[in-house]
């Protein structure tokens, strides 16, 4: 996890909102998505930057696309 990727990732407040989302447990990318005033893309966009910084995981399920959990707020 590289620390400068971690600061880029939080410092923007959708993905710091993705994260308090996700403390529930994880979620459909497109429900996460729905949430937010924003394009699917933008939020894709949002995902990636979470992802590169540890973040976030995401996991193909049969139900859904992909969902996103967060592994590193687990503890």
């Amino acid at each position: 996890m590289d620390q400068d990727e971690v600061f880029k990732a939080l410092a923007d407040p959708t993905r710091r909102r993705v994260l308090q989302l996700l403390k529930s447990g994880p979620q459909a990318a497109g429900a996460l998505s729905a949430a937010f005033p924003v394009s699917k893309p933008t939020m894709s966009a949002h995902f990636t930057v979470l992802r590169q910084a540890g973040l976030v995981t995401t996991h193909l399920t049969l139900t859904t696309n992909s969902a996103l959990a967060t592994p590193a707020l687990d503890h």
